[in-house]
């Protein structure tokens, strides 16, 4: 299927690895001219060169740089070669807080983890948004957690700031800018295999006195399709929501989770 995006511009944040490396290397795969941010300047670079060996007709810029500060962002925007802030498309990332009990987290814990997962989203929202509806076309995704709907209790931080960021698309996608062609959604990845998942493994192994292998096998044992999803098929589904033809999808909270999350029916 043709997603109708090639020539476009896109931002993707935390894009040397994991579920933002899977974005970005879907959304090159269709075209699609990709800036790529990172704070690890080495494995940035290597990912950004093998991208560009796999899709040779796009540009790829590697930007090494905190998306979460300011200067980052400035960075981002500044990227020799890119558009400025005229990107058509951003993929929001950032490491997700780490694991713990709520009773340890101070203030600066907390300050730290929202300004990561909520006010940073917020802040590319800002900077892009305008811009896309005057062009007629936008496709934000923010990449949160299935923590969202599912609260997991070692990852409070994470719970409260992702949640919040749900709280502000759910408006935002739904003012005027919907009219104008630009659409706001939310990846909630469940049980992908990612560092993040190994953090999260190892934590709950620590907090239990099991083992890795028995909380990983335990965690397997939970997800019907009865495995851990991948990063390429993660950024499949990021390029579908950027597509032409997802452009009726808005305000939603996509759950890939292999069937994990029962919900409602």
């Amino acid at each position: 299927m043709d997603l109708g995006i090639a020539g476009k511009w896109a931002l993707v944040c935390g894009a040397s690895k994991g579920l933002g490396l899977g974005c970005a290397q879907a959304l090159a795969a269709e075209g699609v001219n990709v800036v790529m941010v990172a704070r690890g300047r080495e494995v940035l670079d290597a990912s950004a060169a093998a991208l560009r060996a796999a899709s040779p007709g796009v540009a790829v810029i590697a930007v090494a740089a905190d998306i979460t500060t300011p200067e980052g962002r400035d960075a981002a925007f500044a990227a020799p070669g890119g558009p400025g802030t005229a990107f058509d498309i951003v993929v929001t990332n950032a490491g997700g807080p780490p694991p713990g009990d709520f009773r340890s987290w101070d203030r600066e814990t907390w300050i730290k983890a929202v300004d990561a997962n909520m006010l940073t989203p917020i802040e590319l929202i800002k900077a892009t948004v305008d811009g896309m509806a005057a062009r007629s076309f936008g496709r934000i995704v923010n990449i949160t957690s299935s923590a969202v709907k599912a609260p997991i209790d070692i990852l409070g931080l994470s719970n409260g700031a992702r949640s919040g960021l749900t709280g502000f698309v759910a408006g935002v996608a739904r003012s005027g800018i919907a009219a104008k062609g630009v659409t706001i959604n939310n990846l909630l990845p469940g049980k992908f295999a990612t560092e993040r998942l190994q953090g999260t493994i190892a934590g709950t192994a620590s907090k239990t006195g099991q083992t890795v292998d028995e909380v990983r096998a335990a965690q397997l044992a939970l997800v019907p399709a009865r495995r851990f999803g991948t990063p390429e098929e993660f950024g499949a589904i990021c390029a579908f929501l950027c597509s032409r033809q997802a452009g009726y999808l808005n305000g939603q909270n996509i759950l890939p989770d292999g069937g994990l999350y029962p919900g409602t029916y």
